[in-house]
């Protein structure tokens, strides 16, 4: 019997390669739960991922609310897992969703536990080391993605066939104080996260692999970039480890 709610995609199987009851099988680690955790979160939990696990260890606060959609003004002060996993349990009551109000540091396994693959919606260059060093490790391949004012990047990581986020981001960038953001640039480049988690986990569409892909909101450009591995990377290259 096929299932009302994801009719709109199961259409996509006879010409697309797509397939609904792999993403019903699958598990998604998402690294964040604000700005590009929001959509992330929502249009995973609409497509019907199996298992999400939301890992952020932040409570929401009034300024998050231009982008964090998943959150609300009654819910300042909470977890921000708690909320995420309040608002997607309410949309799909169907798929499981694991709130882990947690630091990603050191060695992530017990957070991560068995994820078919790692969406990237953090806000700092360290922790994306650690996810970055995990994905290396374990094959794990990561969906990066990163805002600032209008403007937004993504790209699919998986290291050895492509580059790792060291061979984006060698040196931890300096802060000079809060990171401007549009929320809808948020929404944009979570979307596209989403899509192209989704694109990996039903095997479908062309991935983002050694292209890292920039969104100008503010001129409506958007550019696809060729990027290489660094053979000195000390994370992926032939010298690491």
């Amino acid at each position: 019997m096929m299932n009302e709610r994801y009719f709109r995609q199961i259409l996509l199987e006879e010409d697309f390669g797509f397939s609904q009851e792999k993403l019903g099988k699958s598990t998604v680690f998402i690294a964040g739960a604000g700005g590009l955790g929001s959509p992330v979160s929502y249009y995973l939990a609409a497509a019907g991922i199996g298992r999400l696990i939301i890992c952020d260890s932040d409570v929401i606060e009034l300024s998050n609310l231009n982008r964090q959609i998943l959150h609300s003004t009654g819910r300042i002060g909470t977890a921000k897992t708690e909320s995420a996993a309040g608002v997607l349990r309410g949309l799909n009551p169907e798929i499981e969703i694991i709130p882990k109000r947690a630091l990603i540091e050191g060695d992530p396994s017990e957070l991560i536990e068995d994820a078919d693959i790692i969406i990237d919606c953090l806000d700092n260059i360290e922790t994306r080391y650690v996810i970055n060093d995990y994905s290396i490790r374990t094959g794990t391949p990561i969906v990066h993605g990163g805002i600032n004012g209008y403007a937004g990047q993504i790209s699919f990581i998986n290291p050895p066939e492509t580059l790792c986020i060291r061979c984006i981001f060698p040196e931890p960038l300096r802060k000079s104080g809060p990171i401007p953001v549009i929320g809808a640039t948020a929404g944009v480049i979570g979307s596209m996260q989403a899509l192209e988690a989704i694109k990996y986990l039903t095997g479908s569409g062309e991935l983002l692999k050694n292209k890292l892909m920039i969104f100008d909101g503010y001129t409506f450009e958007t550019d696809s970039l060729t990027v290489e591995k660094n053979p000195g990377c000390p994370a992926c290259g032939s010298s690491a480890g």
